[in-house]
């Protein structure tokens, strides 16, 4: 067996790690950075929580849209050069995080265009650009990725940036971040969480390091997020999804994804679908289509689950069944508790742009490490609800 495994990021982790600001901007020697962050956290005042632990002079983008673009990257790209900043502090979700990892990248290789460094899969160390990652989400995983995703609004299409040199340098999981989190949301990013976790342990590329930080991701998300659910201001709670977001992330950016987020990129960028509420939509369907391929792997899963006593009274050939059945019961859970989307029938102009779907899944780079070949019809059966919903 040979493997590669990444994970560079320093982590601040629990109550007050936010109080490690400053003095990780002296480590890194930034008087001026630049926050990026966006309109709905400004006005929420998340910046205020960010500033009674910062104090250097910045500069500030509050800008970035929910589904944010190369061209968002570009600009702010132009600003942090105008405001002559040393450094990025990323504060918000994945869309927010994955621009800052653009923003990065560019100034690290003093390019004018991201499209200028888009797809170099063996992209070379550039300048030394200081990153601090701080999610007020607890799904995207990004703080411990190599990769962002951002879309192309010309092309209709989500693009992926994949460098060694965009993780960063700093993450700070404070629960002060994500504890007002609103409930559905909640809910749809554990669950892109959940997804990252079980598609990089039962993926072709996936290794034993990748393995440790997947099912632990697993286990605290069984365990933590319908109690989040009903005790949403336990900051407790609230932190051991935080951490399991991060272990998904630092899993899947080791061993990568699969066809949950082919499809899920894809239906993104045609339908607009939020990409939690796609992995909720897909998951199930994914499953049952690899399950003849993965039976082993997904059985594995169902002891993660919490499922213990289930594990063990289980026929061994039965056990990636009632993996899937566990994980179905708790997606109905929260669809009925916090109206989570879980059903692709619940899109009401799905049908009319399965074939256009289809085809940017087929492309997708995440099905090259799915364990089971996926066609054309593979994609549309799945779309069509041959597996379910």
């Amino acid at each position: 067996m040979y493997f590669e495994f990444i994970n560079k990021t320093k982590l601040c982790a629990g109550e007050h790690a936010l109080s490690h600001l400053e003095y990780e901007c002296h480590q890194y020697h930034m008087k001026h950075p630049l926050i990026i962050t966006d309109e709905v956290l400004y006005q929420l005042k998340y910046i205020d929580i960010i500033k009674k632990y910062l104090f250097v002079d910045y500069s500030l983008y509050t800008h970035v849209p929910v589904d944010s673009s190369i061209h968002v990257i570009e600009d702010i790209h132009k600003f942090y050069i105008e405001e002559e900043c040393d450094g990025v502090i990323a504060v918000g979700g994945g869309s927010v995080l994955d621009t800052a990892k653009g923003v990065v990248l560019m100034l690290s290789h003093e390019c004018d265009s991201i499209e200028d460094i888009l797809g170099f899969e063996d992209l070379k160390k550039g300048l030394d650009i200081p990153f601090f990652a701080i999610p007020s989400t607890s799904g995207t995983g990004s703080e411990a990725t190599c990769v962002a995703v951002v879309s192309h609004p010309e092309k209709q299409a989500k693009l992926e940036i994949i460098s060694q040199h965009v993780q960063s340098d700093v993450a700070f999981l404070d629960p002060l971040l994500t504890t007002n989190l609103p409930l559905k949301t909640t809910a749809s990013t554990s669950i892109d969480a959940l997804v990252h976790a079980i598609e990089a342990y039962s993926c072709s590329q996936k290794n034993p390091l990748s393995d440790t930080y997947a099912m632990s991701a697993i286990s605290l998300i069984s365990q933590n997020l319908l109690p989040t659910i009903h005790k949403p201001k336990d900051q407790n709670l609230r932190f051991q999804l935080s951490l399991a977001s991060y272990l998904a992330g630092a899993a899947f950016s080791n061993s990568m994804v699969g066809i949950v987020h082919a499809i899920g990129h894809a239906l993104g960028a045609v339908c607009h679908i939020p990409h939690g509420d796609a992995m909720s939509m897909l998951l199930i369907p994914c499953m049952k289509f690899n399950l003849d391929v993965n039976h082993e792997l997904y059985g594995d899963i169902l002891l993660y689950l919490g499922e213990k006593e289930l594990y063990a009274k289980t026929p061994h050939k039965q056990l990636a069944q009632q993996t899937i059945e566990v994980i179905e019961k708790l997606l109905h859970q929260l669809h009925d508790e916090v109206q989570l989307p879980i059903s692709l029938s619940s899109i009401s102009d799905l049908n009319e742009h399965i074939e256009d779907i289809a085809q940017r899944a087929l492309n997708d780079g995440a099905l090259i490490v799915n364990q089971k070949y996926v066609t054309h019809e593979d994609i549309i059966n799945i779309l069509e609800g041959y597996y379910g919903y």
